[in-house]
């Protein structure tokens, strides 16, 4: 059996070809965020740029690539904010910008997001044509696309991506982007049996945000299926190559994220579980959506609130639903395993209840079942869907980050 780790088509200049209309019509709703939070900003005497660069997590961020970790904010009530819940990677690239180029801190953070959110927008569209496109692209058998019906499905992903209600996050110095980017391609590289590679992907998603659990879990799903199918279909005659690539990719996957929770845990003097004390200095924890479920119910206090907790609940109620979704229209398993594992940890999580929607920007995969209904549409139905939903994200990303903004 030939190699998947070789045989199927590299992400290069063809399918970044495939790619440009997806690429070219996400920077084109992001130059319409970007051009309408300036306008907006300037006339409330604000900068963009600060909007965007120095504010929120983004400060933290250029902290740790300034001076590295150890900063903490006592606060009055007693809680300890410590840098050391930021992962490293982002960081990383920030200070090795500034040393290389003009760069500030800041602006090197923003170059990263504007990057790394197009590699995302190219990451997000491969998965979807791969899954709704009909190509083969050398899939790993029983991870491949679900349809050959062909036609815009990946570009109606991208899109879709694009216009969230907190697109406008995708082009901040915060580490969504970046995220995104990794988590996707990393599975793109499992869907197409590119073992080693996906565990790689999966070990720097690790080394950017807690949800790269989501991206580990995804990697191993997939390859104990995998393992299992193959058993099933050689049992007396394993494919040495392929099994190896496998333990490879799962081996690798866990190592990004194992690394920094267990230097954490050194640094602070607290073992393995350091990083869950550190966390829990910002009121950060798994508790089940208890919490959650509270804050929604408190909405419910006075009519005025009330009209907020309803919107809540439809929301949530509309997120289930696209997963439950994604699972009748039989999405590969390494899909549903990382969307069911990021949407649990953003919805089940004990965190400020306002970052929740940022924490659901990289569950793409639930995005998919819309796309593949927007691509069924006539065109200009959904030029105009998706043309009016950009201009309606890009005044509540203006006026959002003009307010309370992201957490």
């Amino acid at each position: 059996m030939t190699d998947l780790e070789t045989r199927g088509a590299r992400p290069g200049a063809a399918t970044l070809r495939r790619a440009a209309p997806a690429l070219l019509g996400y920077a084109a709703v992001r130059a319409l965020g970007l051009l309408t939070l300036a306008l907006w900003s300037a006339a409330r005497d604000k900068s963009a740029y600060t909007l965007l660069t120095a504010r929120w997590d983004s400060l933290w961020y250029t902290r740790v690539a300034e001076l590295g970790y150890g900063y903490e904010v006592r606060l009055p009530n007693g809680d300890v904010h410590s840098n050391l819940a930021f992962f490293p990677l982002l960081p990383w690239l920030e200070r090795l910008l500034a040393a290389t180029t003009p760069l500030s801190y800041a602006g090197a953070g923003l170059v990263v997001a504007l990057l790394t959110s197009l590699a995302a927008a190219w990451g997000i569209f491969a998965v979807a044509d791969h899954v709704y496109g009909g190509t083969d692209n050398g899939a790993e058998p029983g991870l491949g696309g679900v349809t050959a019906e062909g036609g815009r499905a990946g570009v109606c992903a991208v899109l879709l991506w694009a216009v969230l209600p907190v697109g406008i996050v995708q082009s901040m110095a915060y580490s969504e982007s970046l995220f995104t980017a990794l988590a996707a391609w990393s599975l793109y590289a499992v869907l197409t049996g590119r073992w080693v590679t996906a565990g790689a992907l999966a070990s720097l998603a690790g080394l950017t945000r807690p949800v790269g659990l989501a991206v580990v879990a995804a990697v191993w799903v997939a390859a104990i299926a995998s393992f299992a199918r193959d058993r099933r279909a050689a049992p007396a005659a394993p494919d040495s190559r392929r099994t190896t690539a496998r333990a490879l990719g799962m081996l690798l996957a866990p190592l990004g994220a194992a690394a920094y929770v267990l230097w954490v845990g050194h640094r602070t003097g607290k073992g393995p579980l350091g990083y869950l004390d550190v966390q829990a200095g910002w009121r950060n924890g798994f508790d089940g959506g208890y919490a959650f479920a509270r804050f929604v119910a408190d909405k419910f206090t006075s009519f005025p609130s009330a009209m907020a907790g309803v919107g809540l609940i439809v929301g949530v109620g509309l997120i289930v639903w696209l997963y439950v979704v994604c699972v009748r229209q039989g999405q590969p398993l390494p899909l549903l395993v990382y969307a069911g594992v990021v949407t649990a940890l953003a919805l089940c999580a004990s965190s400020y209840f306002g970052s929740k929607p940022r924490l659901l920007l990289p569950a793409f995969p639930l995005l998919l079942p819309l796309a593949r209904a927007l691509d069924r549409a006539r065109p200009r139905r959904s030029a105009l869907v998706l043309g009016g939903v950009a201009v309606a994200s890009a005044a509540y990303g203006a006026f959002w980050l003009n307010g309370s903004g992201p957490p």
